[in-house]
């Protein structure tokens, strides 16, 4: 990792939120560092990096700002598609300068086959780095001459593609509170026609690269990933909260806050809870990632329960802890509020939703 200080000087971070995007200067340092590919096939010309390494990078890239780490997981994430791809596409998009993969997985557009194309329309929400994108991944209905095709349980077939930028066209709609510098915006394709063969199935059966990662299970994966940037900005949160609660005085006596025996406790608990957590993640993904490299299988649901279970415990530290910090915590120019916000939106992906 980097000093913090990716963008240069000052606070890159807070500039690239009121923009709305990753400054150039950040988005150079994402590829100079290569982490958008980290997780394609080195035969496609990525790093294919084992995915507990990853991991962990994730947690430090969130822990230095929450956009930056939403954008890498999310785009690196989209990147490891191209293992499912066929090779020769791979290598090509691979190839692209500047290559980023941003995309959306709700279905909401129509993939309607005509002879080895497919022309693709609709509307797709919430593609992190989306400005910066080469390429867009997507999820489609799949139709036939008007009719949606169906599975054997009577279900529309769905299939996920990959498409150049040049067939997409942004609509500035991201407007959280918070990760504002992911640009998660939503993106229309109004009857892009693209080669059939840019279709692919996200399935360790259908991988085109051989290696554990892409024998790895997709939702353990997509659990794990976005645990690990909850983890990152709860981290964040609690370094910057600790001064904070530490220079203010409880009122009537005059005690600095950290040192009321209660609000000590609260303290040193939240470090507790989140290293222990951090911890039991840690050695799920470890045992998960080497079943998978003895051709073995992963323990899904178990990873699945310790992401969640972090994440529960992120969010009750963030929520115990912003109470004590004061009005500095409610500027919308400090620090630790935008951590605050960027956590909170992140909180909200439809994965992470408490039990």
């Amino acid at each position: 990792m980097d000093d913090g200080t990716i963008g240069g000087a000052g606070d890159p971070w807070r500039e690239a939120e009121l923009a709305g995007f990753l400054l150039p200067e950040q988005q150079a340092r994402l590829h100079a560092h290569g982490w958008l590919t980290m997780l394609a096939p080195r035969a496609a010309g990525g790093a294919e990096l084992p995915l507990p390494e990853v991991v962990r990078l994730e947690e430090e890239i969130a822990a230095t700002d929450g956009s930056l780490g939403w954008v890498v997981t999310l785009c690196a994430g989209a990147g490891w598609f191209a293992g499912f791809l066929p090779p020769a596409l791979a290598r090509g998009i691979m190839a692209t300068p500047g290559v980023c993969l941003a995309g959306s997985g709700a279905p909401t557009g129509f993939a309607d086959i005509d002879g080895d194309d497919v022309v693709i329309t609709g509307r797709w929400d919430y593609a992190s780095g989306a400005p910066m994108a080469t390429h867009f991944t997507l999820n489609a209905v799949l139709r036939e001459r008007g009719e949606v095709l169906r599975d054997e349980q009577g279900k529309p077939r769905i299939r996920a593609f990959i498409v150049p930028a040049r067939h997409v066209a942004l609509e500035a709609s991201w407007q959280a509170i918070g990760l504002r510098a992911s640009a998660s915006h939503a993106y229309r394709l109004d009857g892009a026609r693209i080669p059939a063969s840019h279709g692919f199935t996200i399935d360790a059966a259908h991988a085109t690269a051989d290696g554990p990662l892409y024998r790895f299970p997709f939702m353990a994966l997509a659990y794990v990933t976005l645990a690990a940037n909850l983890l990152g900005m709860a981290r964040h949160f609690l370094a910057l909260a600790g001064p904070l609660v530490a220079a203010r005085r409880q009122h009537g006596s005059g005690v600095p806050l950290g040192e009321v025996p209660a609000v000590a406790a609260r303290l040193a608990l939240a470090r507790e809870e989140l290293a222990e957590h951090c911890t039991a993640l840690y050695e799920v993904l470890d045992r998960a990632w080497d079943a998978v490299v003895r051709h073995t299988l992963a323990d899904e649901a178990g990873l699945q329960r310790v992401s969640l279970q972090l994440v529960d415990t992120c969010r009750r530290t963030v929520d115990s802890l912003y109470p004590y910090c004061g009005l500095q915590a409610a500027r919308e120019d400090a620090e630790i509020n935008r951590v605050w916000r960027d956590f909170h939106t992140a909180t909200q992906h439809a994965l992470l939703l408490p039990d």
